[in-house]
């Protein structure tokens, strides 16, 4: 018998783990760009097909391509195309989540709204470090509220409240949930029954052995 699948939480930061399924999805993700150099050969693989089948991209057609393959066609040096940020990432909406981020509905405006805007940090932006202080000051709002209510809706329906989440939040709500549950199973007497671990048990063995040697 197979070892059970164990899943890979995404993470955060510059590098996306292409064995979580969370970051392979986030990966997908859609960002505006702008091609500064004319792009031989790639009009129908980047979704701008032209009368021959293997057209260029003209320089300054503005395109929506997947995270994963502007992170891949992107350099600074070379200058081959510049991200735009997307507009919940922009000055406008930096303003609205400094404002009050816990009433955003973070699920419906970008699902990897934290993931995401760390992998912006990848291209050169003048505003990366707004973008990032943003995006730790959202997380910092929002998450006491967050665990809060994840240990305050003990057996009751949380799908209006889980259905705002941005995916990583998804997962720490259900942390917090499994948490509560244990709490209570361990204080109904439903827990497992506690046993001394494996190291504990063994330790004791080598001191018997040596007591009788």
């Amino acid at each position: 018998m197979g070892e059970a699948y164990v899943p890979v939480e995404a993470g955060l930061g510059f590098e996306e783990s292409f064995l979580s399924l969370g970051d392979i999805l986030m990966s997908q993700e859609r960002l505006p760009c702008r091609a500064e150099t004319a792009l031989p050969r790639l009009a129908a693989v980047l979704g701008k097909p032209g009368p021959e089948p293997l057209a260029a991209v003209p320089e300054g057609t503005k395109l929506e391509i997947p995270l994963w393959l502007a992170k891949g066609l992107y350099d600074n040096k070379r200058r081959i195309l510049s991200v735009e940020l997307p507009k919940i990432y922009r000055e406008s909406w930096r303003t609205v989540f400094s404002a009050d981020a816990n009433v955003i509905d973070l699920h419906k405006l970008g699902p990897f709204y934290y993931g995401f805007g760390s992998q912006l940090l990848n291209f050169d932006s003048p505003e990366n470090a707004e973008i990032a202080q943003t995006i730790l000051q959202t997380f910092i709002g929002r998450f006491r509220r967050i665990m809060d209510s994840s240990q305050n809706t003990y057996n009751e329906d949380t799908s209006a409240l889980v259905a705002r989440l941005d995916e990583l939040e998804r997962v720490l709500f259900q942390v917090g949930q499994k948490g509560l549950n244990d709490f209570q199973s361990w204080e109904m007497g439903q827990a497992s029954q506690i046993t001394a671990s494996s190291l504990v048990q063994n330790y004791r063995k080598r001191k018997f052995t040596d007591l009788d040697s």
